[in-house]
């Protein structure tokens, strides 16, 4: 579920890459995680589209159903609520989020917490 010191610099060794640039490449992209987080990951899209089209009622909705806030996951690990996505490109569904990198748009609040409520 994520990418441990150890892990990455074994990365940079076996293609020869100082350790630093594999460490930048984790840390820049969104699906690598470098802590241990959730089992389920959910990312909700506050760019201009879905935030005009509510995005962010949906990320307060799910921090007061999880109990938790964007970057965290929950105690029992089955969420983990990703920073804040700045386009996951489902404009045209706005609202919209991923959940363990499944689309899921033009959300209501109804929909998410079914959504949530049928993770593992």
């Amino acid at each position: 579920g994520y990418l441990t010191a150890e892990q990455m610099n074994a990365v940079a060794e076996y293609l020869d890459l100082p350790t630093i640039q594999i460490y930048e490449i984790a840390t820049f992209y969104s699906m690598f995680q470098t802590k241990e987080v959730g089992r389920n990951e959910v990312a909700i899209c506050t760019n201009i589209s879905c935030m005009l089209r509510g995005a962010d009622e949906i990320v307060n909705h799910v921090e007061d159903k999880l109990g938790i806030k964007i970057g965290e996951s929950t105690k029992n690990g089955r969420v983990f609520l990703k920073q804040e996505e700045e386009c996951i490109a489902a404009c045209c569904g706005a609202p919209a989020m991923m959940v363990n990198h499944k689309y899921y748009e033009n959300l209501t609040k109804e929909q998410v917490d079914q959504i949530l409520d049928d993770l593992d």
